[in-house]
């Protein structure tokens, strides 16, 4: 069993919002859509769930075209960022509806609602209603209808936006086990990379109404296959930085001179762009091939556990996101060390070399 989007495209006017996109979701498996607001995300999931047609292309469900099959004809759940939940039904009833419409046995229906609650800890709210619950409860409430409904696709858009932090970390740890062993399709819209890094499972980056690739979460991370991607997995953003490389150097920020590292080191003289992430930026200088930047501090943000650090280094911001507190002030002079070897190479164009 398979979902499978064959040329799909999305217009709305003279707008496009999905512009050709071709994806196979196997069965059991777990997909992140990831991008920024207005990406595409949202749009892409109703294609999915049949809420919307799309303009072009097709729609296959375990090899059967179900392109302009109606969502009610189609065994799908969809849990949405907001709190959606019956408000004169109690925690029971609300997750028990797609059930009681479906026609189901009373009995069948009890074992699974009991089942669902116990998964998400919900047994002690079943008597009360959505006006009664935290804001975490009823996303669980309304996970719970998705879960209990046993459908074929699950569809998850950014479930955990308006939960506080300690309720979001909570629920990220708990999604992958909820759904693990299932037979479902599940895929997940965020705009957060570090949700998908969590996930695992398979990503597909989209930026304007575009599937820039799609794959295994941690080969799209680590071997983006072109700018625009590398950009939509890294929150903070991307360092980026025009270089010439000669030989087994770097020419970068007017002529300062940095070594090309493992990641460059085999690559053809001639400029490029070099992209390394925030984490590979630091207050300290390490063992690897290290490439030094100096500017005025503009941010810092410092946790508990990490400084996050943005400089201006010749009219660009740079960002570093280190372990440990590094107490830079504002309008202070930086120096920072990038990991050289942890660079990305991209052409002028925005392709990824290596």
């Amino acid at each position: 069993m398979a979902l499978e989007l064959i040329e799909i495209t999305k217009r709305v006017g003279a707008d496009t919002h999905i512009h050709p996109t071709t994806l196979v979701l196997p069965q059991g498996s777990f997909n992140v859509l990831l991008g920024t607001t207005l990406s595409g995300k949202t749009t892409l999931m109703q294609i999915m769930a049949g809420i919307q047609p799309p303009t072009s292309g097709q729609i296959r469900f375990n090899g059967k075209d179900v392109t302009h099959v109606a969502v009610q004809r189609r065994n799908v759940s969809m849990v949405y960022q907001q709190f959606i939940n019956y408000p004169n039904f109690n925690v029971y009833d609300n997750i028990a509806s797609p059930l009681k419409v479906a026609g189901m046995a009373k009995a069948e229906i009890d074992r699974r609602v009991m089942a669902a609650a116990d998964l998400l800890r919900l047994r002690p709210m079943l008597k009360r209603r959505p006006s009664e619950l935290s804001g975490g409860q009823q996303q669980r409430t309304a996970i719970a209808r998705a879960i209990v409904k046993d459908s074929d696709l699950i569809l998850l858009d950014e479930p955990l936006a308006n939960l506080d932090y300690k309720l979001r970390e909570e629920l990220r740890d708990e999604l992958p086990r909820l759904f693990a062993g299932r037979n479902a399709i599940v895929v997940y819209a965020t705009t957060e990379p570090v949700e998908a890094l969590l996930f695992g499972g398979n990503t597909a980056t989209l930026h304007e109404g575009r599937v820039t690739q799609f794959g295994p979460t941690s080969s799209v991370y680590r071997e983006p296959k072109d700018l625009v991607s590398a950009k939509v997995f890294s929150d903070p953003p991307i360092n980026m930085t025009p270089v010439e490389k000669r030989g087994g150097e770097l020419r970068v920020f007017d002529g300062k001179v940095w070594p090309a590292g493992a990641a460059g080191r085999g690559l053809r003289d001639g400029h490029y762009m070099l992209g390394i992430r925030p984490h590979h930026v630091t207050p300290l200088a390490t063992d690897a091939a290290s490439g030094e930047l100096e500017g005025r501090v503009l941010v810092t943000e410092l946790s508990g556990s990490e400084s996050v650090i943005h400089i201006d280094v010749g009219g660009a911001t740079w960002v570093s996101q280190s372990h440990g507190i590094h107490p830079f002030e504002v309008g202070t002079h930086a120096r920072l060390h990038a990991d050289v070897d942890q660079g990305l190479f991209f052409t002028t164009d925005g392709e990824r070399v290596s």
